[in-house]
């Protein structure tokens, strides 16, 4: 199931395209109608996608885990750390760059210095998703080491999902909330890959089991029922399952290769989708070119994923800001190799 150009899994690169396209939607149209004072026709198309979107996200992080969780300490840190917190400074910082002098006219510069550093325990805006990969990688491996039966740790997991934990902090609520599917995506990567077989193997069955999700995922979110305790978990685990068998059919189709690109540059998409979408956005609202707040929000959705795919494009043409979304060599423990020439969005 490898794409014999580089030895990536087409249905894993195929299902992350799929997520950080429905991540930069949900952004994109959240913005659109806060902005705009209405709703349009893509919020129930986020809101179907809420119970699956970043637990399939998670889960697939997860799935290669088992591969490099033995490794040394340093050359797993510097890999499932180091290389996040990399992206994470640089990207806060330019994000900062951008939006500070609207924020200081609020809150002024005081302000601004205070919620950047800040930023650094509560983790800013879009960029929460790779401050917390770290911490769970680093966890699980300290489960791991630790001889900790994973039936306990997946129980605890799934517990500290189902409980009412808000306590405000994005680390801890978010932690709670995705933990047990990183945890499944590490502890059930054989199964998901079985199932990825299953279902390129299975068309018909596998369609009819898509179209059966559908209608309870869809029934669940818009009767109100879907971020209900232990149903949210379900719904969760159900969808992540749904979109890896979904990305294991549109491969063995052959009609992947949009989602594929953007799943193996889906770091550069999440890193850099946030200036597109809101330039977009404001644009498009201030001319009123386009009156429906649907389109809107499918147009801005576009060019948050299709922009920073075009910068990327630029910067290997040009070699001009390959740090933007490569990490340098001198980002790297001691010792641990030379750097990528390749985007990676979880080492």
């Amino acid at each position: 199931m490898a794409s014999a150009a580089n030895g990536r899994i087409d249905w894993v690169d195929t299902a992350k395209g799929f997520c950080i396209i429905f991540v930069v939607m949900m952004h994109s149209t959240i913005g659109v109608e806060i902005a705009a004072g209405e709703p349009g026709w893509m919020g129930a198309i986020v809101a179907f996608a809420k119970p699956f979107r970043m637990p399939d996200f998670f889960m697939i992080s997860g799935l290669f885990l088992g591969l490099v969780i033995d490794r040394p300490w340093r050359s797993y840190l510097d890999r499932k750390v180091v290389h996040f917190a990399y992206f994470y400074v640089l990207w806060l910082t330019i994000q900062f760059a951008v939006k500070a002098p609207m924020m200081a006219g609020e809150i002024g510069w005081a302000g601004v210095a205070g919620q950047y550093l800040l930023a650094y325990v509560q983790p800013f805006g879009t960029l929460w998703f790779i401050y917390m990969l770290p911490v769970m990688f680093v966890i699980t491996k300290a489960l791991h080491r630790a001889g900790l039966p994973w039936y306990l740790v997946l129980g605890a997991a799934a517990l500290l999902q189902i409980a009412p934990i808000h306590t405000g902090s994005v680390l801890i609520d978010e932690f709670a909330s995705r933990y047990v599917f990183f945890y499944c995506g590490y502890v059930f990567a054989a199964r998901a890959f079985a199932l990825a077989h299953w279902a390129r193997h299975h068309l018909p069955l596998a369609i009819a089991g898509l179209l059966a999700w559908g209608l309870v995922n869809g029934g669940l979110v818009f009767t109100g029922y879907s971020e209900w305790p232990v149903i949210s978990l379900a719904l969760g685990g159900a969808g992540a399952l749904a979109v890896i068998v979904f990305s294991a059919l549109l491969t063995q189709l052959g009609v992947s290769a949009p989602l594929r690109h953007c799943g193996e540059n889906s770091i550069v998409v999440y890193l850099a989708f946030f200036f597109p979408m809101a330039a977009t956005r404001i644009i498009l609202l201030k001319t009123g070119i386009i009156p429906d707040v649907g389109w809107i929000s499918l147009i801005v959705t576009a060019a948050g994923v299709i922009a920073p795919l075009v910068l990327w494009w630029l910067i290997q043409r040009t070699g001009l800001g390959t740090f933007l979304f490569v990490r340098p060599a001198w980002a790297r423990l001691s010792g641990t190799g030379p750097g990528r020439t390749q985007p990676q969005a979880a080492e």
